[in-house]
């Protein structure tokens, strides 16, 4: 099964030294014009131990932060361990979605039905907490034994005069950019379709930043000294009130186009509210979004204000990245994210510190981020969607990586390889957005790759 493609010089690359599964050789292919385009989008192969996570994570991921909202999940306790402690999210408020509570669904619920169990654990929500909204997580469970999830939920508000949404995001339906796609219909119930008057539209949303280490509050920090008002985030440092007035808002920016595109395409559909695609992350990609997001509202003394703002945050970072580039250049980069917009910007970012990136994929990239990624690596960096251990081992090997930015799953393989390791997932805690995020990540990089402990392995 080893495979190879043809590059612009005419010799072959070769993408696979051992056997992988037929269905996989198109998701992975070579950077450049060498490889073929990148299948994704799909459901994982059977049988090759994906790195992705399931529908139910990807919804919970996305709404957990919102601060004051209530999550139960319906499905058995192992469910309820994906919570706040896996996402770096701050608050500036209310901290109740830190806690995590679960229905406990055991073997007597999966003969007789967990309905009852659920409405009697929405009962004592209400009673004890007083939230504003819960959200109700049907999981693998309750998906096969047919627990009709929304009948309970329209009862609980009845009952309780309070939102109850319903999260039908069972982990065997799909994976995890199916559930991005659920919590972006929970967030359209929450906050409706009416059309808010533009001509009292003001501000922006920032969608697809979670607060992770407080980056959202960086962010907003700059837009708010160059005079654009954000109406909320969202989900990172939101709350229920925040979120209802989410329709006012003049544009959506998108930082994670991965869980939140489906999201800006509904509001722009049904609240007549045009969205752009952002990234914080890495001096170019900062500096081109504000930019760009200054230019969409229209204000010629906001576009020169960020223009300027831009340049002199550029001149005070140029002395740090020439002092990193000269320790880190000629270095080796392997990246693994959970989406393309990221993997875009990382990049950019090792580019900016010399650093070749020689292997890249995503979880949840979409073909045009597939191409994006392709026109900015070399012929014979390897790309690839919903990659398996076996297959970031071998090409990180094949390839001679120094560095591995991933998430958690990813940070174990790293290490017994004796490669450095950088986490840029969601459970990390110093910020890594905006220009203080390119001097923790040049920081953090040197210090991965350089460390002295690669001698003793």
């Amino acid at each position: 099964m080893t495979r190879t493609i043809a590059a612009h010089t005419g010799k072959a690359t070769s993408l696979m030294a051992v056997p992988m599964l037929d269905e996989r050789k198109k998701s992975i292919s070579c950077g450049g014009g060498s490889g073929h385009s990148i299948a994704c989008g799909k459901e994982s192969t059977a049988g090759a131990m994906s790195q992705r996570a399931c529908v139910f994570c990807g919804a919970r991921v996305v709404l957990n932060p919102i601060t004051d909202a209530f999550h139960i999940i319906h499905g058995p306790i192992g469910c309820s361990s994906y919570t706040w402690d896996i996402r770096g999210s701050l608050t500036s408020g209310n901290d109740l979605f830190r806690h995590s509570f679960c229905t406990d669904m055991n073997d007597m619920d999966v003969v007789f039905g967990g309905e009852k169990k659920l409405a009697r654990a929405i009962d004592q929500a209400v009673s004890t907490h007083h939230p504003k909204v819960i959200f109700v997580y049907a999981t693998c469970i309750a998906g096969v034994i047919g627990d009709d999830v929304e009948s309970v939920c329209k009862a609980a508000e009845q009952r309780h005069q309070i939102r109850c949404i319903p999260v039908q995001a069972p982990g065997f339906s799909g994976h995890k950019a199916q559930g991005y796609r659920l919590a972006g219909d929970a967030i359209m119930a929450l906050i409706g379709t009416r059309p808010f008057p533009r001509a009292k539209a003001h501000g922006i949303n920032i969608l697809g930043d979670f607060n992770l280490a407080g980056e959202q509050w960086i962010v907003k920090n700059y837009l708010k000294s160059l005079g654009i008002d954000v109406v909320t985030g969202i989900t990172g440092d939101s709350n229920c009130a925040e979120l209802m007035q989410a329709p006012q808002a003049q544009l959506n920016v998108v930082q994670c186009a991965g869980s939140m595109i489906a999201l800006a395409r509904r509001m722009e559909a049904d609240l007549n509210i045009p969205y752009i695609k952002v990234s914080f992350y890495g001096i170019e990609d900062t500096s081109t979004s504000l930019v760009h997001i200054a230019q969409a509202l229209g204000n010629p003394d906001i576009v020169d204000r960020t223009k300027r703002f831009c340049q002199f945050q550029i001149n005070q970072l140029k002395p740090i990245v020439k002092r990193y580039k000269s320790q880190l250049s000629g270095k080796k980069a392997a990246i693994f994210v959970g989406g393309g917009f990221k993997a875009i910007s990382l990049i950019k970012q090792f580019r900016e510190l010399g650093i070749q990136t020689v292997m890249v994929g995503t979880q949840t990239g979409s073909a045009e981020d597939y191409d994006v990624i392709r026109s900015l690596v070399h012929d014979d960096c390897v790309v690839l969607d919903d990659a398996t251990a076996t297959e970031l081992e071998k090409f990180m090997t094949e390839r001679g990586a120094d560095i591995l930015v991933g998430g958690v799953k990813e940070r174990p393989l790293a290490y017994k390889l004796g490669v450095a390791f950088c986490d840029h997932n969601h459970e990390r805690k110093h910020p890594l957005a905006g220009y203080v995020g390119v001097r923790n990540f040049a920081e953090e990089i040197n210090a991965s790759i350089n460390s002295p402990v690669w001698a003793y392995v």
